[in-house]
């Protein structure tokens, strides 16, 4: 069982951890454990526990009345409450419940009713994306395990590929091309395949190599396809030097070429970057991009 200080606590629920401790004091809300220097910490039935009261809270709920409540029935008015009002925070707060608990059946309802409500393309950037960062805060605090991420990861991958099977091909002869691919240590291939839909929904043509390719593999598939554009994405963790080095490298031996950059890797990165390549820090600016080609 994973176990979560109160600072986690706040950025996973948005919850301020002066308010969590005075519904922990005033209402017994949630009843951390505490370790020799008296410092709180939260367990997984906890964690759910805050970010359904939160939901509902958010709701109009009184903490008061909620913390009468036990978790059954906080869980049944939260679905009640998704029905009636699926607005993005309260469904991204969901996404972590169910990944939590891996229920399947409510992770693919509320994806599937989002899906209905707002189209796959805003459903990814205003669920998935969100999801995922907070996936991506979770591992690095040691909160989940792989297989929590693998039951999403794996979901959502089922989802992009039936969405880029039904993208017909390129009208134009002349469309641009895309090599999108990930270093050889990068096996997070999510966004990638995200990236790969939204360039072929828009007409591009998409070279996908996927992950974990060897540099020389891309010098041999450029001189067969001769791309105007590369993309690649950057989440496992690697020190700066490789990562600056890598990123040289492709400028030095693609120098013709625009090369679109993305990850949480790339988003932190402060070294300057060569001209011809370019800084992704959101899907939107990358609609942007694509817009003008």
């Amino acid at each position: 069982m994973a176990s979560y200080s109160i600072r986690d606590l706040e950025r996973l629920s948005g919850i301020k951890a002066h308010t969590i401790r005075i519904w922990e004091k005033r209402y017994g809300i949630i009843a951390p454990e505490r370790t020799s220097t008296n410092i709180r910490l939260y367990n997984d039935e906890e964690l759910k526990k805050l970010l359904n009261v939160s939901i509902l809270n958010k709701k109009g709920f009184k903490i008061s009345h909620l913390a009468r409540m036990d978790q059954d029935e906080l869980k049944e008015k939260v679905i009640h409450i998704s029905r009636e009002a699926p607005e993005t925070g309260i469904q991204i707060e969901n996404l972590i419940i169910s990944m939590l608990e891996l229920d399947e059946w409510k992770l693919e309802k509320i994806l599937s009713d989002s899906i209905i409500r707002i189209g796959f393309e805003e459903t990814m950037v205003q669920l998935v994306y969100p999801l995922f960062e907070k996936i991506g805060f979770l591992w690095q605090t040691g909160s989940i395990i792989p297989a929590h991420e693998h039951f999403v990861s794996n979901l959502l991958r089922q989802k992009l590929i039936v969405a880029i099977n039904g993208q017909a091909p390129p009208a134009r002869h002349d469309a641009a091309r895309f090599i999108l691919f990930l270093h050889e240590n990068e096996l997070h291939e999510l966004g990638l395949l995200f990236y790969s839909y939204l360039l072929k929904k828009n007409g591009f043509k998409v070279i996908y190599l996927g992950q974990a390719v060897p540099f020389d593999n891309l010098l041999t598939i450029s001189g067969i396809t001769r791309p105007q554009y590369f993309l690649t994405s950057f989440t496992t963790g690697i020190s700066e030097k490789t990562l600056t080095d890598f990123l040289e490298k492709m400028a030095r031996t693609f120098p013709d070429q625009t090369i679109f950059l993305t990850g949480i890797q790339i988003t932190g990165y402060k070294g300057s970057l060569p001209d011809n390549l370019v800084k992704i820090t959101s899907i939107r600016q990358f609609q942007e991009k694509f817009r003008n080609i």
